[in-house]
């Protein structure tokens, strides 16, 4: 892990596995940038959001936060749009942009990325991933199939559309097990926070994570702050709690050295600079391998 400092913010960085790149290790997410009323009111059509919304990614840029993650579902192209007014003009090799493909038309590879980087405003964007939540024998199919999404995705990364290669998942099965050991990906983002660790136990050993490490896979964390889960659980027991939990639940993640990537949801300046500070904050990290002596996630592997 690496550190630097931005008007008298910390950053950290680290290596984002077999891609090689540096980057921060936590990243921009973008889904609430392009969905409309996701988690609060908003709407990325009205022009005082938007322009928030920009502004917090601007900001980003300016703190060096380097991850950038989009995608033509968050709001039908939206969430790319925003990000392309936002980052049109930065360097491209500063930032490091990904955005996805829907796993279900093979065929539409090409068109999608196309019109991923006119929306985003770039030649080229950094990683070009398939957007899955859990992936049926269909999908493995049109994936691995001769002319499928996977060659269709390597062909763009030779003709230099994108530098990378990876997929999305929430839903761990064996689909997923085969993308990872396929050898054929560069990065894997899945569903990882307190609430839900079945992908990394670091007591064991075991895990999705530890596959993908072992393929030396980069590895990117969603539902960071369990999508606003665990706060609504929180007021059901008690409606008058206002403690904002986001940091302890950041720090969780950020506590596993397998993670490179955090994904934090974020649509103002305020909220940019504060995940900005959790970041920073390594005294707020816990030590996982005593976490999970006391509390395995998954328990032992079979065999």
């Amino acid at each position: 892990m690496m550190r630097s400092h931005t008007e008298g913010y910390s950053m950290e960085y680290t290596t984002l596995g077999k891609t090689g790149r540096k980057v921060t290790r936590i990243g921009f997410g973008g889904a609430p940038a392009g969905l409309k009323d996701y988690l609060e009111s908003y709407d990325p059509d009205d022009a005082t959001d938007r322009e928030k919304t920009v502004a917090a990614v601007a900001r980003a840029v300016e703190l060096g936060i380097t991850y950038y993650d989009t995608a033509p579902g968050y709001g039908n192209g939206k969430s790319e749009e925003i990000f392309g007014e936002a980052l049109d003009g930065v360097d491209e090799d500063s930032i490091f942009l990904a955005t996805k493909i829907a796993p279900d038309d093979p065929d539409a590879t090409r068109a999608s990325i196309e019109q991923s980087l006119r929306r985003l405003r770039r030649s080229r964007i950094d990683l070009f991933q398939i957007h899955g939540t859990a992936y049926t024998l269909a999908h493995e199919e049109g994936f691995f199939r001769k002319g499928g999404m996977i060659e269709q995705m390597e062909r763009a990364r030779e003709e230099g559309l994108t530098r990378h290669i990876g997929f999305t998942v929430e839903a761990i099965n064996e689909t997923t097990l085969r993308l990872i050991k396929c050898g054929r990906f560069d990065t894997v983002q899945l569903a990882y926070n307190i609430m839900y660790q079945h992908p990394c136990d670091p007591y064991w050993k075991y895990g999705t994570m530890y596959d993908a490490e072992a393929q030396n896979m980069g590895i990117v964390v969603m539902r960071t702050l369990t999508s606003g889960l665990f706060q609504r659980w929180i007021k059901t027991v008690n409606p008058e709690n206002t403690f904002d939990y986001s940091e302890a639940l950041a720090q969780f993640v950020l506590s596993n050295p397998l993670v490179d990537v955090a994904l934090l949801g974020m649509r103002t300046v305020e909220t940019v600079e504060k995940n900005v500070r959790i970041c920073e904050n390594l005294a707020g990290r816990i030590d996982m391998d005593e976490f999970h002596r006391k509390y395995p996630a998954i328990g032992p592997p079979r065999g």
